[in-house]
């Protein structure tokens, strides 16, 4: 059982301490996690419609948020050594409620997936053209990082340790070459190309960017020793990652006057550039198929009763976020950025507000974490938190003051602390775990 957990990546169990890992590892993927293509795409859609400055203060505020979310969520992670789908179930949500927190989850993460082929298969179509479709180069594409995620974090850390210097190499290089034809002064100056966006949706694009990853974050941290080497590896990675490809691709939108990646790409360093989309997308993927299929795996085992294997629920996932991308879900980028920022934040302001403020189930999670399995039971549904979760995600997609993704957020917590104080977050009937034996071998390899 307990090889079996550890090939299957604790999916429905604690992440036991021989299978903890040095936070420096972990923090290349964090770092690869950010630094990716994404965020590249993100830098260049801000500095098609905001000046430099505008793009970096819209950079630095969303930095703030998604770092403050990540570390405190990622610490109660670490704590526990649960990923975010399971850990839902005694932090607000009961297990009905955290099925549908990973359904949310593996949905969203399968469109960033889809998203992210896509534009791999417009750059592998652009360097080699006239071989294959583009269709079918995102699906050859997905398939790929699905062979790699079936190997679990190991084959993760693996891709992470040769695609993140890569990319960094590969965007420095595009960044040099297109500032030598232009002055930096011209381009900190230089007037946006597209429909211009205030600071505030800037902040709010920042954050909505990365908010699937901030929620996530327990997927990550659960695997570190130390709630100090989750500040260290949030810190630095996501700092490093907003900035210095964020404001590259800011710069590079600015000098070619468009936020197409792959005209950027190739306008400024040829068809080598293209590497930097598919080194990029690479490291990205592999997080939003792995992330995903925990998240369906929670919602399955929950709904239905029925315990899939992770590798079996990746291959799946995989297929599907393929055929998303050939069908062409990248038109569909800034509204998939603009509800995720508001939908997603609400999650972890209930998870925080349970665990440190309103505390109805921590003692369960407090009893059993020294022994290093679940708690026994989880309460099967918590009608309070889903009404929190609605309420203050309509909330921040309607209400355009201020950032949108920081309103769901606050709101969510306020209202759940006031609910829990009032006495109305009450489960709804009790379910069963998995079975105490089984959990202590886990523990005991």
């Amino acid at each position: 059982m307990a090889r079996t957990q550890h090939a299957d990546d604790f999916a429905l169990a604690r992440v036991t301490p021989s299978a903890q890992r040095h936070w420096f590892g972990i923090a290349v993927q964090r770092f690869g996690q950010v630094s990716a293509l994404s965020q590249f795409l993100l830098g260049a859609t801000l500095g098609y419609s905001m000046s430099f400055l505008n793009a970096v203060l819209a950079f630095l505020l969303g930095s703030i948020i998604l770092e403050v979310i990540m570390c405190v969520v990622g610490i109660i992670g670490q704590r526990e050594g649960l990923n975010t789908s399971l850990l839902a179930r005694w932090t607000g949500f009961g297990e009905i409620g955290a099925s549908l927190v990973g359904l949310a989850i593996a949905v969203s993460l399968i469109g960033w997936f889809g998203i992210q082929s896509a534009i791999s298969a417009e750059s592998l179509d652009a360097l080699v053209p006239n071989t294959l479709p583009v269709w079918a180069w995102s699906l050859l594409f997905g398939l790929i990082v699905t062979a790699i995620v079936v190997f679990g974090f190991g084959g993760m850390q693996w891709l992470a340790n040769v695609t993140v210097p890569l990319f960094l190499i590969l965007v420095g290089w595009s960044v040099i070459s297109e500032l030598q034809k232009h002055s930096l002064a011209e381009l900190i100056t230089a007037e946006p190309a597209g429909p211009a966006l205030s600071v505030w949706q800037g902040t709010g694009i920042v954050a909505g960017g990365l908010i699937v990853g901030a929620i996530i974050t327990s997927d990550m941290t659960r695997f570190n020793r130390s709630g100090a080497d989750v500040v260290k590896q949030t810190v630095v990675g996501v700092s490093l990652g907003e900035f210095v490809i964020g404001l590259s691709g800011v710069l590079l939108a600015l000098a070619v006057r468009t936020d197409n990646i792959v005209a950027i790409v190739t306008s400024s360093i040829g068809f080598v550039g293209l590497l930097i989309v598919v080194a990029g997308t690479l490291k990205i993927n592999d997080w939003n198929l792995y992330s995903s299929s925990l998240g369906l795996v929670n919602f399955i085992s929950t709904t239905f009763n029925k315990n899939l294997h992770r590798v079996a629920t990746t291959i799946v996932l995989g297929v599907v976020g393929s055929i998303l991308a050939a069908a062409g879900i990248l038109s569909m980028f800034t509204s998939f950025l603009t509800v995720l920022s508001v939908a997603f934040p609400p999650i972890a302001g209930i998870m925080v507000a349970e665990y440190f403020v309103v505390k109805k189930w921590r003692k369960d999670l407090d009893a059993s974490r020294s022994e290093g399995v679940l708690p026994a039971t989880a309460p099967r549904f918590v009608p309070a938190t889903i009404l929190v979760w609605l309420v203050s995600s309509v909330f921040g997609y309607f209400v355009t003051w201020g950032i949108p993704s920081v309103n769901s957020l606050l709101l969510s917590m306020i209202l759940y602390t006031v609910v829990g104080k009032l006495g109305w977050v009450k489960g709804i009937g009790v379910s069963q775990t998995v079975a105490g034996s089984e959990q202590e071998l886990v523990a005991q390899g």
